[in-house]
């Protein structure tokens, strides 16, 4: 396989765009990327998207922003996977690339998710669900992992503030991170405070629903321009697995057999263990989901993900950093393009460009996007090369 390399990043700022539209977020991080990568063109364009056709009324990504970027005749798709979109968007990139039949690949992930407000957010939302078992019966993704969550607590005794660290670690990364909607440390007894939401999800339980756009150029090595000068990273590993969409078909609703599937899947390729992760982007739409993540990787056993995330809420310097820009809870969830979003972040800590936010030395991150509650997981092993 073709060494894959990530020449360039780009994002917009995370937050609620009302006057500028999907068409116009995408371009600006696609224009960044491109700018970032010396101005190298891609001959392919995979797009994340998860909600388009219903909020925005807009189907057909692909050959939308390729001509709305100047890239009109490339090869261009959208590619869906509910909150994983992103993900799954990159992971076609990495293996067009690496097959050796793309040389160069972009990436972007994008949502609108001001485009509706009120209940037709959580309708188009409610889509990644089981239409005839789920979804039908009013279950929303905040209820339905309010459920987990609820169950969680129940099996392993967790306090009421038991979840309090993710929230604690993603605001307290989120303050260094200019692009994040939020960008403030909160306090412990903040969390406490915070209004029910979906017992026993609070208001910092859950990741807001937010605007956006990130985007990668990928391509190979012997093909950087002659100036290029970021440090090097590439995509190491990427897998994908899938499981049930309703969550009463599963033999363990409190493990994410997707997220240890993938993540192993993907360390294997590296000949990676978890000894060598300097950090993980793990996909924390809701608190539950963190620590779900944090135990089907092996971070933690099972039942104590909550306790790791207590551990880390002194933020960077935790056992294994986590969110280490914010996370989609201080970042925001930009639907689709979450997973985008995920891998510019962890190649800006590669590149060693995280500011105060800086993880030092770090040569190895893991990211992994969930669709739903993890019946699409993608996992993508990111490396600094000295």
């Amino acid at each position: 396989m073709t060494e894959v390399i990530i020449a360039g990043i780009g994002q917009t700022n995370v937050g609620e765009h009302w006057d500028t539209g999907l068409r116009d977020l995408a371009h600006a991080a696609i224009h960044d990327a491109l700018q970032d990568a010396g101005g190298l063109k891609p001959q392919a364009l995979f797009v994340g998207n998860m909600l388009a056709p219903n909020l925005s009324r807009q189907a057909h990504l692909g050959a939308l922003l390729a001509d709305y970027s100047g890239l009109l005749g490339i090869e261009a798709v959208t590619v869906e996977a509910a909150g994983a979109s992103g993900g799954a968007a990159l992971r076609q990139g990495y293996l067009a690339v690496a097959s050796g039949f793309v040389d160069a690949a972009l990436v972007v992930g994008v949502e609108k998710m001001t485009d509706q407000v009120g209940a037709g957010v959580d309708e188009a939302l409610a889509t990644a669900a089981d239409a005839d078992f789920e979804s039908v019966q009013g279950l929303t993704p905040t209820a339905q992992a309010a459920l987990l969550m609820k169950r969680y607590m129940h099996e392993y005794a967790v306090p009421a503030d038991g979840f309090a660290g993710f929230a604690l670690t993603a605001h307290a990364n989120g303050a260094g991170n200019p692009h994040a909607m939020f960008r403030k440390a909160i306090k412990p007894e903040t969390y406490a405070k915070a209004e029910m939401v979906s017992e026993p999800l609070n208001l910092f339980d859950i990741a807001p629903n937010a605007d956006g756009a990130a985007a990668l150029l990928l391509t190979r090595r012997d093909l950087l321009p002659s100036h290029f000068s970021h440090p090097l990273v590439k995509v190491a590993g990427s897998a994908s697995a899938s499981d049930t969409l309703a969550l009463h078909d599963r033999k363990d609703l409190l493990y994410f057999d997707t997220a240890q599937l993938s993540a192993g899947k993907a360390m294997k390729q590296v000949g990676l263990t978890l000894d060598g992760i300097d950090f993980f982007e793990y996909h924390d739409a809701f608190s539950v989901y963190a620590a779900l993540q944090l135990e089907a990787v092996g971070f933690a056993i099972k039942g104590s993900g909550w306790k790791l995330a207590a551990e880390n809420a002194i933020g960077l310097k935790g056992k294994i950093p986590c969110a280490t820009l914010g996370g989609m809870k201080a970042r925001g969830f930009a639907g689709g393009a979450s997973g985008v979003y995920q891998a510019v972040e962890a190649a800006i800590q590669l590149r060693g460009q995280a500011g105060a936010n800086q993880i030092a030395n770090a040569k190895i991150g893991l990211i992994q996007s969930l669709g739903g509650p993890a019946s699409t997981a993608v996992s993508h092993i990111l490396q600094r090369v000295d």
